[in-house]
């Protein structure tokens, strides 16, 4: 799997007149290789809060993206509550219910007992308004359109803009942001549509690798490498937003090069995945699209494996 090498900063910097504490885990999809070890223990709680039980998800749509490819993205985070009757198994909202396992966990110091993601603003900003050059600034810029508290703020980049670190070192990040003018923090994510830049690195298995082992691409399952490239990398870092929100939830090593829930099983997908081989996944007669996870609206997706807290291993749908 491609990906990035994870890095943690936290800086001062000032936007929208606002001054703004920035924690930044650039955790998604590493770089450096296609499939990693899960740690032998399981991911420490280091004490900080999780987010609340009821946030809002916006998100912010900067550049070119047609109505189908927004759908797409937003038939995501719809999916992740629907009903067993509703969605065939194995589901987008199963994969959900193992992130919020952690919230259940046994802890005295942790207040939070349980996260509800609900649907908040869909800003779009098809003029480009901060140019096709990006740096992390005007990414937290961006975020801090949305809602400043109990939010995560999804911006997500189209095809044609360039992003500091983009395809170098990295395909998304996650981070928050602190308001002093409104006394509020909200989480942030950003993920890049790789198409045109990178797909070998930050939308395998549906493009071969640009290095490592070569085998065939998938079948998208939504028949748009960029945008179901972008729904790994973005459930990725979903999944380590809700579970290290701040720098200081659950995470394993240093806090400048920690795996998260997502990213401590790079480039799993289903059982038996190795290094160039996503693993056994299920494959749609229609299409051959690969997938492993059902949506709302007969969407299909790929999602990554999930670190177990209690038995220390990647745990896959399929």
């Amino acid at each position: 799997m491609a990906s990035s090498s994870t890095s943690t900063s936290f800086v001062l910097c000032f936007l929208l007149f606002v001054c703004l504490f920035h924690f930044s885990s650039a955790t998604g999809r590493k770089l450096n290789e296609l499939v990693q070890d899960p740690p032998a223990v399981p991911l420490l709680y280091h004490n900080g809060p999780l987010l609340s039980s009821q946030t809002s998800v916006n998100l912010i749509w900067y550049g070119n993206f047609k109505p189908a490819q927004r759908a797409i993205i937003s038939d995501f985070f719809n999916s992740l509550y629907t009903t067993p009757k509703s969605t065939q198994s194995p589901s987008v909202s199963m994969w959900w219910k193992k992130i919020e396992k952690y919230y259940n966990l046994p802890n005295s110091s942790r207040k939070t007992t349980s996260l509800v993601l609900k649907s908040g603003r869909q800003i779009l900003d098809e003029k480009y308004s901060l140019g096709k050059s990006l740096s992390n600034k005007k990414i937290v810029r961006l975020a801090s359109r949305g809602e400043q508290g109990n939010a995560i703020n999804v911006v997500l980049t189209s095809a044609d803009v360039t992003v500091d670190g983009f395809c170098s070192s990295r395909c998304g990040t996650h981070g928050s942001s602190y308001s002093s003018s409104k006394k509020s923090k909200f989480a942030y994510i950003w993920v890049g549509n790789s198409e045109i830049q990178c797909p070998g690195q930050c939308a395998w298995p549906f493009h071969q690798p640009i290095y490592g082992p070569q085998g065939s691409p998938l079948v998208a399952p939504n028949n748009d490498v960029g945008i179901d490239g972008m729904v790994i990398n973005l459930a990725s870092l979903l999944a380590g937003t809700a579970t290290n929100p701040f720098g200081n939830g659950y995470y394993q090593g240093p806090a400048g090069g920690s795996l998260e829930v997502a990213s401590a099983c790079t480039g799993i997908y289903g059982k038996g995945a190795y290094p160039g081989y996503p693993g056994n996944l299920l494959v749609d007669p229609s299409t051959r699209a690969s997938y492993n996870a059902n949506g709302a609206k007969g969407r299909k997706y790929l999602l990554p494996a999930l670190f177990d807290h209690f038995t220390s291993t990647c745990s896959t749908l399929v």
